[in-house]
């Protein structure tokens, strides 16, 4: 009888085996549909999804480095997302031919469209002819990325979509300079909540992404609702950090921004523009530039702080005379302290003893009416189109709104 028994059980295993063959465990059908959206084999994800639903999250090992950023040592994510975070377009076009839904968000509140973006590659813009084999894996990689951008949008992703922090997760940076820390920053706490893709491609500097983005329906005015943050913004921050300027980098982002109607002056919750980000970060290029678009320069704060008022906040600003001069010359009334009647840092030094006296007599002398009625012009008009006024004014008279000598001569 023994011997029956066990015959039929082995009768009754191998009887299964057929069946366990054509019917795979859920970890194994994890694991085939995670390879094959990292192979793109279409033909094996479709096969694939009979057995599992497409909006689904799967459960796999968190090896890769870049999957580990993706989903923060997780086990599970959605096909569509890891398709995204790995630049893999055949894969996520196929995903969403079969109805992946690309507005579906991770327990962080990021879309896919998010995800692609904060694993954005990053390129060298200094190869050499030893690093050919690796340019054109790294111009591989970025077109993917590109083309997984385009295939999104081009399949209703939303564009506008914000990060839902109603799930906390750990803060991550976006890709490019914005890895890099801001310490100096009064921005330094910008993390992704409530971001859209365009705040997060602006505050890494990418203008091709920030081009891409703004063609698919980007609303290049959406604020970040936690703070205010507009796209300009946050370029603005990036670009005026310490990283930004040993690097050179972020005026073309920025210029983009407000060519496609940035609104210069939009205040965040702080009362803060991006003059005011940009006179504290001290860089004259990204400070100019905003002047050119007509940033005005006498927007105070909440706590009553004009863009002089930012710029003085730093000794490393004072090699700057003649962005100082520029910005006084647009400046008026000059108010020197806060609404709590605090000093601003540099001219609380013994060394700008002597800056802190010629300010304040700026400060207190009335200007005469012809004086403002030029500050007004080059306030109204800005710098970008100074040179139509050359055309319609005597060189005299243009000469004197536009010469801001006298201030350069009491700053010396």
């Amino acid at each position: 009888m023994g011997n029956l028994i066990g015959r039929g059980s082995r009768a009754r295993g191998a009887a299964r085996s057929p069946a366990q063959k054509t019917r795979p465990t859920i970890p194994t059908l994890h694991h085939k549909l995670y390879k094959a959206i990292l192979k793109e084999d279409r033909a094996a994800i479709r096969v694939l999804l009979r057995s599992h639903p497409v909006n689904q999250p799967i459960t796999v090992l968190a090896t890769s480095s870049i999957y580990k950023l993706m989903l923060a040592q997780t086990e599970l994510a959605v096909p569509i997302h890891l398709a995204a975070g790995y630049h893999k377009a055949q894969s996520l076009l196929c995903l969403l031919e079969h109805g992946a839904d690309p507005d579906i968000r991770d327990d962080k509140g990021r879309t896919t469209l998010h995800l692609i973006l904060l694993q954005w590659p990053i390129t060298s813009s200094t190869w050499t002819t030893s690093d050919a084999t690796m340019q054109k894996t790294h111009i591989d990689i970025q077109r993917n990325a590109v083309l997984c951008l385009r295939i999104l949008c081009e399949h209703g992703a939303q564009v506008n979509a914000q990060v839902d922090k109603g799930n906390k997760g750990p803060e991550t940076q976006g890709p490019s300079l914005s890895i890099l820390p801001h310490s100096d920053s009064p921005a330094k706490d910008a993390g992704e909540a409530y971001m859209t893709p365009l705040h997060i491609a602006a505050k890494a500097l990418n203008a091709a992404m920030v081009e891409m983005l703004i063609a698919c329906g980007a609303n290049v005015n959406c604020a970040v609702s936690s703070t205010g943050y507009t796209a300009l913004k946050l370029a603005v921050c990036t670009a005026s950090s310490k990283a930004g300027q040993v690097l050179d980098a972020g005026v073309n982002c920025i210029r983009l921004l407000l060519t496609h109607g940035a609104q210069v002056n939009a205040q965040d919750h702080q009362g803060q523009t991006s003059l005011h980000e940009a006179c504290y970060g001290g860089r004259q290029a990204v400070i100019e530039l905003l002047l050119d678009f007509e940033a005005d320069v006498n927007i105070l704060t909440n706590k009553g702080e004009s863009p002089v008022y930012m710029f003085l906040q730093r000794p490393s600003n004072m090699g700057g005379a003649a962005v100082l001069s520029k910005l006084l010359g647009r400046t008026y009334p000059l108010r020197l302290t806060n609404h709590q009647g605090v000093l601003p840092a540099v001219i609380r030094l013994p060394q700008f003893h002597r800056l802190r006296q010629t300010l304040t007599r700026l400060s207190k002398k009335p200007w005469p009416l012809q004086d403002i009625c030029k500050r007004n012009i080059r306030n109204t008009y800005g710098e970008k189109r100074k040179q139509q006024l050359r055309q319609l004014l005597p060189d005299k008279l243009w000469n004197s709104v536009y010469g801001c000598q006298d201030v350069a001569r009491l700053l010396r």
